[in-house]
């Protein structure tokens, strides 16, 4: 039986097998992506010819040290193919994303993305989006006022996300509300409430999003979820 860490080295070398030569990629965060920066990286030596986007500063320096080639989103019409990973994915291929704390560079890589392929374990499937708290960006003016009003509409308390006893400060220099819903029932209408309330950048409910979802189990099986 395969270890999770041998599940996610699985799964990544298979995506890396789809990055082909004079795409522009955007290669997303989390630790599965790093075992795909790793396989990427191993092909580059071999002679392959792609550059990518970055989702993170993390990703970022982890994809430079692999000697993979960098792009700005900016300078770029469109993405062939992002490889990113989920917290959650439910059976139409909806996710939470966030956990990591780049789900506004993450979003906005997969918005312009002609192909989005999500690679997890099994353990990220569930039959309802919310066990793991959503995860809101907020803007660090009046972020009280973004948890007051998540609290009294939703009945969910959000948690600031710290790190090391601060407030955790996300690339862009925002805040990051963890928000316990335990049941979404609706993610297409939730994603566009949040969004209209003032503060909030952006929210980790990623929906149809996803084109594909390669799943990774102990037994050395990879399942491919489309949508």
């Amino acid at each position: 039986m395969l270890t999770q860490e041998e599940i996610k080295q699985l799964v990544a070398k298979q995506a890396a097998q789809l990055v082909q030569n004079n795409m522009t990629v955007g290669i997303g965060s989390g630790s599965t992506i790093y075992w795909l920066i790793m396989e990427l990286g191993k092909r580059i030596k071999k002679g392959l010819l792609f550059q990518a986007i970055p989702t993170s500063k993390k990703t970022a320096a982890l994809a430079a040290q692999q000697n993979i080639p960098l792009a700005e989103l900016n300078d770029v019409n469109f993405i062939d193919l992002t490889i990113d990973g989920a917290d959650e994915i439910d059976p139409n291929l909806q996710m939470i994303k966030g956990g990591g704390g780049a789900l506004l560079q993450e979003k906005m890589v997969a918005a312009a993305s002609r192909e989005l392929l999500i690679l997890a374990d099994h353990s990220k499937l569930v039959q309802h989006l919310g066990e793991f708290p959503l995860p809101l960006e907020v803007i660090p003016f009046g972020w009280k006022q973004v948890q007051r009003e998540i609290r009294e509409t939703y009945q969910v308390e959000p948690v600031l996300r710290m790190l090391d006893d601060q407030p955790f400060v996300s690339d862009h220099g925002h805040y990051i509300l963890d928000c316990p819903f335990r049941k979404i029932e609706n993610p297409d209408i939730l994603t566009y409430e949040l969004n209209g309330i003032p503060g909030i950048v952006d929210n980790g409910l990623f929906v149809n999003m996803a084109d594909l979802a390669l799943i990774g189990f102990p037994d050395g099986r990879t399942e491919t979820m489309h949508k």
